[in-house]
């Protein structure tokens, strides 16, 4: 069943209204959004955290690469081009940094903050193949923004 993404939005919104630290903001996004779709095999953060360089921040799943540079896997390369990255398999994304050997697509958002700064990026992995869409990609890309719009 795909995720009702009017309801998780919302439910968000309550549950974050007010909040402007960004971790609890992170917390709560990856734990809602993990349990949303069993194509969630793993939802969480990495936070930029010095110069070209993300660590592992909130999440839900198994174990996570602690840190990955900018320049490295889908995670990295989100942060470095502001961009979001859609890819269905990840076996042929040429720089794929493989955290758990179950992944099988990923989709990776930037996080920004009211500069337009990237500040994170969320990221969802699924042990399944093209697991997910444009559509997943944009819905998820507002609740971000929503989310994120009052911190600095």
């Amino acid at each position: 069943m795909p995720v009702d993404y009017d309801y998780l939005s919302k439910t968000i919104a309550a549950l974050t209204e007010g909040e402007d630290d960004p971790i609890a903001l992170m917390a709560t996004i990856a734990c809602e959004v993990h349990h949303a779709d069993d194509r969630f095999d793993w939802t969480g953060f990495y936070r930029v955290t010095g110069p070209e360089m993300l660590k592992i921040g909130p999440y839900q799943g198994g174990h996570g690469c602690l840190t990955i540079p900018f320049s490295r896997g889908v995670c990295g390369a989100a942060a470095r081009t502001k961009e979001v990255q859609l890819v269905p398999d990840v076996n042929a994304f040429a720089d794929h940094i493989a955290c758990a050997s179950s992944t099988q697509s990923e989709l990776v958002l930037p996080v920004f903050d009211t500069a337009g700064e990237v500040i994170a990026v969320f990221d969802i992995d699924s042990d399944q193949p093209d697991a997910f869409t444009q559509n997943d990609a944009d819905q998820l890309a507002a609740i971000l923004k929503r989310t994120f719009a009052a911190t600095a």
